[in-house]
């Protein structure tokens, strides 16, 4: 069964937010809340608790994962960025937003599109996410924690604690989140492509669109 961890929304207490990272570098698979909703995480290298989350979110290989940053600079190191992408992005972080740009070396093969070799980054702007990614010293694999055949993602801690408590090893339960998943914006292009209008304000970017 699932540890549970009750952790202040935005002053999350340090012994709870290291036994999480423990767990994340022993190759765990929790559950934590972002400025969106709540979320799957895992090492970043690690395939077998990568292949939890698919087998937890119902998905194949063709469906690819997030890497969630401390900072720009991390996001930096994973990918590609141009003076115009730099500048979009330090307008957007922290923020609940995903940028898919192309793919550093840094990025495992497994994790980029197979072709296009690109990946969704974010840097999210909650308390307990940003104190995990400190403690953890190293971007998180992460995924909006949505079950098969389900539209919303799960908000409750104990619902998901009842849902999920054989298939995690620990939630972090920081209080209700939202349902709204995060904007995502492909930045690979010539031009921002926004391909889902989610938490993250687009006016904010610039990129407002019709309603």
């Amino acid at each position: 069964m699932a540890q549970v961890l009750v952790v202040h929304p935005t002053h999350p207490q340090a012994r709870s937010i290291r036994l999480a990272a423990d767990v994340v570098r022993r190759g765990g698979v929790i559950v934590y809340p972002t400025d969106s909703c709540y979320a799957l995480g895992c090492h970043l290298g690690d395939k077998d608790a990568a292949l939890t989350m698919r087998r937890i979110r119902g998905v194949d290989e063709r469906h690819h994962f997030t890497i969630a940053c401390r900072d720009l600079s991390e996001i930096a190191t994973f990918a590609k960025v141009d003076n115009a992408q730099y500048r979009l992005l330090k307008a957007a972080t922290p923020g609940a937003y995903t940028f898919i740009l192309e793919a550093s070396r840094e990025v495992p093969r497994r994790l980029a599109h197979p072709r296009r070799r690109t990946i969704g980054l974010r840097v999210p702007d909650h308390a307990v996410a940003r104190a995990l990614l400190e403690e953890l010293g190293e971007p998180l694999l992460s995924t909006t924690l949505i079950l098969p055949q389900v539209e919303e993602p799960l908000n409750d801690p104990d619902d998901i604690r009842e849902q999920l408590g054989n298939a995690v090893e620990l939630i972090l339960d920081g209080g209700a989140c939202g349902f709204e998943p995060t904007s995502v914006i492909d930045l690979s292009g010539p031009v921002p492509n926004v391909l889902r209008r989610g938490a993250g304000d687009l006016a904010r970017l610039g990129l407002a669109m019709p309603v």
